[in-house]
């Protein structure tokens, strides 16, 4: 023998400890799923790294499901977290790098966000959501810009108006504003070079700095057109050989200043403009017709933004201007200069908005092959996909210049994703060719199964079986995939044909069938309207209609409706028949009256809230249902022209009243008490009783007619029913029933109200130490006696003692309710006391000594809400 010392499985299994214990806290040796799993939170309350996780996970995932459950979540969030991170890299790479760029585009930027969010970007953590706000402020700086470009528009148009306005006044009030006017133009020039300094001007879309530039140009050259009129008005002025300035306004105060006539001065003045040669006035209304048209139709196509047609409309005028141009007149000349001008700045906007959106085009189609979850689209999706970018492709066309660069582009990717539509038609017609000898091979086996059915010595058919079976062979011909329109066309009339000729037989039989049922129908609605109802006739008509049913199918909403038209006139027979007997019984007896009044009177009191009247109500419904009944079953007595029975002898008699026929009376059998004795009670086996004479054959003793003294069946069914009373009406019935229940729905209600009124009310005799508080005997319940009324009365007058708590836990005990948790140790203790106590009484038997004791000592709150409680269940039970 060793004299090592014996190990029990108990102790081995004590002593094996798993790896992991140590760092999840002993998870892995807890006894329960519950401890398991209380020590895998406390140690992940820990923030354990993800290596350690996945360890435990893998161990305790074979162990418990349940507690692994919170290991496989953290690691969820850890692969969230990265995945956010790795997300948020990337989209925040693309936002640096349009932030560096020199020309950031407005389309861009806004994409961006939308992609990112798109993707699941975190844009409301750092730093995607400084970058989202740097990216806002860089779009909101150049849409200020832009605004910015065309404030300083307007404003030109608005100085070269008051220049135009100072034309129209004396030189003198032209010179004293020169100042201010050049003031206003230094400071407009300033404001449009620092426009065109910001860092953000680049980022502009190109239409704004042509817009600048040209209101620029068309500034100076007013400016300085009319710095330079007003010098030569000046000199003019100071000297009279000067020659006069191209202002008519100023020309005319000059001449009259010198004081030569005017056409004298106009003739010596020089024209600094070119003379223009006298034309024919038809010809110059011919040109100025021509023109005008012209510019009509670009302006149309101008104001309505239509790029490429206004580009055509400026050409078609440039046209008729080198025809009509030195035959127009000066102000429409200027108005074709200001549509040119108009019309070219469209076209560049158009031409830069079309490329954008063919760009875009481009990019979507080469993003077919190339999707970021790689995988690829089905052909029929990427079919469809082509033909939407194409289609997109001439719309952009349609508004502005064709791109021919990036045509190239977008038509090699489309036919490079093509290639993937073309493998998919090439399965789609290998798939259709398959189909249509599925289709073809399946016409011919339901041509087979038509030959077999009309085959010669065939047994008798079996319309169910072939119904079946044709909507089977449709069944499999609606699921035959896929084939072409013309090939779907022809192999359908094939179908047609040989599925028409398959179903032939089965159709004849129907027919035969329908006129069968329109018979039975007409026989239905025959002994429907027949005075009494022959329910033999009904029964074998029905049985006829479902052998007829089992044994030819019909369509199912057809065949509903044929049922339904036989039954109905069945239906409407039974109903009439139904209701006359309704009709009769709906009369009200006496007795239904009566106890109809009391129920309503019953609910009357239920309603007022009195016991006492409710009380008195439910006696008197009780004193109508029998006194009715006695006065029913003293109704049902013997007939006038009955003889009377024996006095003493036949009383039952008298009471149940005689044979239906009225030929002789029947004498009731004296009554004999009911005795319940354990064994065989047969007649001749029961101690107490004698044996009776077995008669032989059936003689007059043993007929049931009334001769062996218990009477006929109608005798004695009369007898018990006038015993009892007659039976209520439907109406009478349930409204008795009703009331009833209402009534003591109510006392119920009432008596719990009441019960707590009696408990509030001793609570209040106990605070106030007062025992002609304490409610009577009848407030405080059947549970309360004289006696114990009497101990709490003198437990509350007397002055307060010491505190009861171990009564009130008792009391607790006995009601079974709950204790508060400062006490639970207490109660703990004080039933683990009585256990040990085997012969003291039980709580639930001293309970009212207890609440006596209680009431003895001092009343609290707390004490007073524990003791309402514990009595609310200990004087209902």
């Amino acid at each position: 023998m060793s004299d090592a010392p014996e190990v029990t499985p108990v102790q081995a299994k004590t002593i094996e400890q798993h790896p992991l214990d140590s760092l999840t806290g002993g998870a892995f040796s807890a006894a329960t799923s519950g401890d398991r799993s209380a020590r895998i939170r406390e140690w992940l309350a820990t923030n354990p790294p993800a290596d350690k996780l996945q360890e435990v996970f893998k161990e305790l995932s074979a162990r418990d499901k349940g507690a692994a459950r919170a290991v496989r979540e953290r690691l969820d969030e850890i692969r969230r977290a990265e995945g956010q991170v790795a997300i948020a890299a990337e989209w925040a790479a693309k936002a640096e790098a349009l932030l560096a760029s020199a020309k950031l585009n407005i389309a861009d930027a806004l994409a961006w966000q939308r992609d990112a969010a798109k993707a699941g970007a975190p844009l409301s953590r750092e730093p995607l959501a400084a970058l989202k706000t740097q990216l806002n402020d860089r779009v909101k700086t150049i849409e200020d810009l832009q605004h910015r470009v065309q404030v300083q528009r307007e404003a030109a148009v608005l100085l070269a108006q008051r220049i135009e306005v100072l034309s129209t006044k004396p030189w003198k009030d032209a010179q004293s504003a020169l100042e201010l006017l050049n003031t206003d133009v230094s400071r407009w020039q300033q404001q449009a070079q620092d426009l065109t300094g910001d860092v953000a001007w680049p980022s502009v879309e190109a239409r704004f700095p042509t817009l600048l530039e040209s209101s620029r140009t068309q500034l100076l050259v007013v400016w300085d057109a009319f710095q330079a009129a007003l010098a030569q008005a000046v000199a003019a002025a100071q000297d009279a050989a000067a020659p006069l300035p191209p202002v008519p306004v100023w020309a005319d105060e000059l001449r009259v200043a010198r004081g030569l006539p005017a056409e004298a001065a106009e003739a010596k003045t020089p024209v600094r403009t070119v003379a223009r040669p006298k034309v024919d006035p038809q010809l110059r209304e011919k040109a100025q017709q021509a023109v005008g048209e012209a510019l009509a139709k670009l302006e149309a196509e101008t104001v309505q933004g239509h790029g490429k047609a206004s580009a055509g409309a400026a050409t078609a005028l440039r046209a008729v201007l080198k025809v009509h141009g030195k035959l127009i007149d000066a102000e429409l000349e200027q108005k074709v200069h200001l549509a040119l001008v108009a019309a070219g700045e469209l076209e560049g906007w158009q031409r830069w908005s079309a490329d954008q959106v063919r760009e875009d085009l481009v990019a979507r189609a080469e993003a077919l092959l190339q999707r970021p979850d790689g995988q690829a689209l089905g052909g029929r999706k990427m079919q469809e996909l082509l033909r939407q970018l194409r289609e997109q492709w001439k719309h952009a066309d349609q508004g502005a210049p064709a791109n021919h660069a990036l045509w190239k582009k977008f038509d090699d990717a489309c036919n490079a994703a093509h290639k993937v539509v073309e493998a998919w038609l090439e399965k789609v017609r290998a798939e259709a060719a398959q189909h249509r000898a599925q289709r073809l091979a399946l016409i011919e086996e339901v041509k087979a199964w038509a030959q077999q059915q009309v085959q010669p010595g065939a047994a008798a058919p079996d319309w169910k079986a072939a119904n079946r079976a044709l909507h089977q062979f449709a069944e499999r011909w609606r699921s035959g995939g896929h084939v072409g329109e013309k090939a779907f066309a022809e192999l359908q009339s094939a179908w047609k044909q040989a599925l028409a000729q398959a179903a032939a037989p089965l159709e004849a039989a129907q027919k035969a069938s329908l006129e069968r049922r329109h018979a039975m129908i007409a026989e239905a609605e025959a002994l429907g309207a027949a005075p009494s109802l022959r329910i033999d006739a009904i029964k074998a008509l029905q049985q006829r209609w479902q052998a007829e049913a089992q044994s030819v199918p019909l369509d199912r909403k057809h065949e509903q409706k044929l049922w339904d038209a036989f039954r109905k006139p069945i239906d409407e027979a039974f109903k009439r028949k139904s209701a006359d007997r309704e009709r009769h019984t709906a009369e009200l007896s006496g007795r239904d009256r009566a106890v109809l009044e009391a129920s309503k009177a019953l609910d009357a009191a239920s309603a007022s809230g009195d016991v006492q009247k409710i009380r008195e109500a439910m006696a008197a419904l009780e004193r109508a249902t029998k006194d009715q009944a006695a006065g029913d079953a003293g109704n049902a007595g013997p007939d006038k022209d009955q003889a009377p029975a024996p006095e003493g002898a036949a009383q039952g008699a008298s009471d149940s009243g005689a044979d239906v026929a009225g030929e002789k009376p029947a004498v009731a059998a004296p009554a004999r008490a009911v005795v319940a004795v354990r064994g065989d009670d047969r007649p001749g086996m029961r101690k107490s009783a004698p044996v009776q004479e077995v008669r032989a054959g059936r003689a007059g003793g043993d007929r049931r007619d009334g001769r062996d003294g218990r009477g006929s069946r109608d005798v004695v069914g009369r007898d018990r029913e006038a015993v009892r009373g007659l039976r209520l009406g439907d109406a009478a019935f349930r409204a008795q029933r009703d009331a009833m229940e209402h009534a003591q729905m109510a006392l119920r209600k009432l008596a719990a109200q009441a019960h707590g009124e009696a408990l509030t009310q001793l609570m209040s005799a106990w605070k106030s130490r007062d025992a002609a508080q304490v409610p009577s005997l009848q407030e405080l319940g059947g549970k309360v006696s004289a006696s114990v009324r009497a101990a709490w009365c003198q437990a509350i007058g007397a002055p307060a003692g010491a505190s009861g708590e171990q009564a009130l836990l008792r009391l607790e005990i006995a009601a079974e309710v709950p204790t508060p948790v400062d006490q639970l140790a207490a109660r703990r203790a004080l039933q683990l006391q009585l256990l040990t106590r085997r012969h003291d009484p039980a709580p639930a038997q001293t309970w009212a000594q207890d609440a006596a004791l209680v009431f003895a000592g001092a009343c609290d709150e707390a004490s007073a809400r524990r003791l309402q409680g514990v009595l609310k269940v200990l004087l209902k039970r």
